[in-house]
């Protein structure tokens, strides 16, 4: 066994339990602190079905990560199925209406041109064990700030629905009195990406460098690594929350009445 291989956490029973442990007791913190934003809201069965998901899709994934990382045909599936459960994700914490697809375009507009950008510079292969943790993590926090952005902006429009109108009294476009609402509280959605870069190194040591590391690479390759990881990040989600708020500032992506109210 390598020492990379002893350095992760075993595969055995008592790691079963300890997960199971830690995903009761999420479940029990939010039940009995009530972290619910509703009455219509069960977040502790939310989270206990979350987990159990993540132990079922990864165990899939590791079933086809195999023949994903090996045959381009299966490369490509399995970005395309990464980009489309983002998009259902997202969609689905925006509104349950038709527009729910068009979170499409905010997790596309950052992620295409950074992995085209990659690959034509040759940074990247086109090979699977390099491009899916990428894609993914890239994939991942587009979907993070354009579901924080989107909502943000929604609930803040129908509690200030009052100053758009009134804007628009003054001689604004309707796009540009949602603008100006929407904009500012959107953007928070910058914040977590923001200062996981800021913090790099002294507070958190994220995954991607600790991954390089256990895999035996250099202290200096796997930084320089993680560098570009937080950089690229950045510049995603920047892109996801500028299209995401003038997708909801034009009115493309909005909330049913009934459901807004």
């Amino acid at each position: 066994m390598t020492l990379s291989a002893r350095s992760l956490l075993p595969v055995n029973l008592t790691l079963g339990v300890l997960l199971g442990v830690l995903l009761v007791a999420a479940a029990g913190v939010v039940y009995w602190f009530r972290l619910s934003p509703d009455s219509s809201a069960d977040r502790p069965r939310e989270i206990v079905i979350a987990g159990v998901r993540a132990a079922a899709q990864l165990a899939t994934v590791s079933l086809v990560i195999t023949w994903a990382v090996t045959n381009l045909a299966g490369l490509a599936a399995f970005l395309v199925v990464m980009f489309g459960v983002a998009v259902r994700t997202a969609g689905r914490r925006l509104t349950s209406n038709h527009t729910w697809w068009l979170t499409a375009a905010p997790i596309a507009a950052g992620v295409v041109p950074t992995v085209a950008a990659l690959l034509l510079t040759g940074l990247v292969p086109v090979k699977g064990l390099v491009l899916i943790p990428i894609s993914g993590i890239l994939i991942g926090g587009a979907l993070t700030v354009t579901v924080l952005a989107g909502r943000r902006a929604l609930d803040e429009l129908e509690l200030r629905r009052g100053e758009v109108e009134a804007a628009m009294a003054l001689g604004f476009l309707d796009r540009d009195a949602r603008m100006e609402i929407a904009r500012p509280v959107a953007s928070d959605a910058l914040l977590p990406g923001l200062d996981q870069t800021r913090t790099v190194g002294l507070v958190t040591l994220p995954g991607a460098f600790v991954g390089m590391l256990l895999g035996g690479a250099s202290p200096m390759m796997a930084g320089a690594v993680q560098l570009f990881v937080l950089i690229a990040l950045m510049a995603v989600q920047a892109i996801a929350v500028a299209v995401t708020v003038e997708l909801i500032a034009r009115r493309r992506l909005f909330r049913p009445v009934a459901q807004a109210a």
